[in-house]
């Protein structure tokens, strides 16, 4: 079998250690580069990974020319995902870009654009994909046990993006740490909404089959001292009823560890019953018209290629099996209208059709 030479650039995202963990575990491939502006980010990594001192670059072109991988993880602030698309694309190498797809729309299609030409894949890696519950919910909706979808209610997030690192280890930030973070920095594409509102309307495009909504509402809180929001929530009107995704950095608790209230998941309505499927939960809650007083099903134990993103796009280039839905364009893409149709709403105080 090809080993597959997998490099990862920009650690601007501290899930550049997740992925490049999936990366070693991997039995048919192998990490031949990491690059990054700021060697101090890449210390974790490169003894996490046993890498020589001829693997670790602070020139990412340095690092594609000699290094020449099959696949780059790219994990940079959201604003800047455009930037390194366009220039990671020329050296010819699939890319897996860490979510979100992008800071705006326009960003998203020039991303795409600039990857035609390569005839590469370019794929979008949303880490609650690979949250059993997830999986489980959209086997049972392809299997019509709750008829056609017809709303998806989301509520998502944790403590911060600052309260933990790579594989969830726990750390406290400080003032000075949360100032310095592109996270909370408007420029750099930071904020709650732009963060992490594309898990709602990227999986619940996902779960609605693909289908664009109308008409986006967008409200976000105004924190006194930051200049973006940690609460954003957006109602989504499509032409056969209203669906809504929260976001919020704030959480009482973080839902890996303890589930907070309100609880971070999805509750996805059909025309024939509705599935509870909540994050890292064991079970999701089923009501059918047959069973309207519900029962609790087991969720799908998760198997190759389908437990991450690196096996995952790994296994699509080996054999062609398509992708699940979110990892491609075109899903991500209409999540990111959604996305970019709130945060226009927020800041305008107004409902906006969706923006083409």
């Amino acid at each position: 079998m090809k080993k597959w030479r997998i490099a990862g650039i920009n650690f601007d995202h501290f899930h550049m250690g997740d992925l490049l963990r999936q990366a070693s575990e991997h039995p048919n491939a192998e990490i031949v580069g990491i690059s990054d502006e700021q060697p101090e980010r890449m210390v974790s990594a490169t003894k996490n990974f046993g890498l020589s001192t001829d693997q670790v670059f602070t020139d990412y072109r340095a690092c594609l020319e000699k290094t020449k991988p099959d696949l780059v993880v790219l994990c940079p602030a959201a604003s800047r995902h455009g930037e390194w698309v366009e220039k990671v694309a020329p050296f010819g190498t699939h890319i897996i870009m860490e979510k979100p797809f992008a800071g705006t729309l326009q960003e998203a299609d020039a991303m795409v654009a600039a990857m035609k030409p390569t005839g590469k894949l370019l794929a979008v890696n949303w880490p609650l994909v690979w949250i059993a519950c997830q999986q489980t919910a959209h086997r049972l909706i392809l299997e019509g046990l709750i008829g056609e979808v017809r709303e998806f209610h989301h509520y998502g997030g944790n403590r911060g993006p600052l309260y933990h690192g790579a594989d969830k280890i726990e750390v406290e930030p400080t003032a000075a740490e949360k100032a310095a973070s592109w996270f909370y920095s408007k420029s750099q594409g930071g904020g709650s909404l732009l963060d992490y509102m594309g898990y709602g309307t990227t999986l619940g495009t996902w779960h609605l089959g693909g289908r664009k909504p109308i008409e986006v509402t967008g409200v976000w809180d105004e924190p006194q001292g930051l200049e973006v929001d940690e609460h954003s929530v957006a109602i989504i009107r499509y032409s056969f009823g209203l669906s809504k995704t929260e976001t919020r950095w704030g959480t009482f608790t973080d839902p890996w560890t303890h589930q907070p209230q309100p609880k971070c998941g999805f509750v996805i309505k059909g025309t024939d019953g509705t599935i509870s499927c909540y994050d890292y939960a064991e079970t999701v809650f089923v009501q059918t018209r047959q069973k309207p007083e519900g029962y609790e099903l087991p969720v799908d134990e998760l198997k190759s290629p389908n437990r991450n993103p690196i096996e995952h796009v790994i296994h699509h280039l080996e054999t062609g099996a398509p992708l699940i839905g979110p990892l491609t364009v075109e899903i991500s893409r209409i999540g990111q209208q959604i996305v970019d149709t709130a945060y226009l709403s927020a800041q305008q105080k107004k409902t906006l059709k969706l923006v083409e």
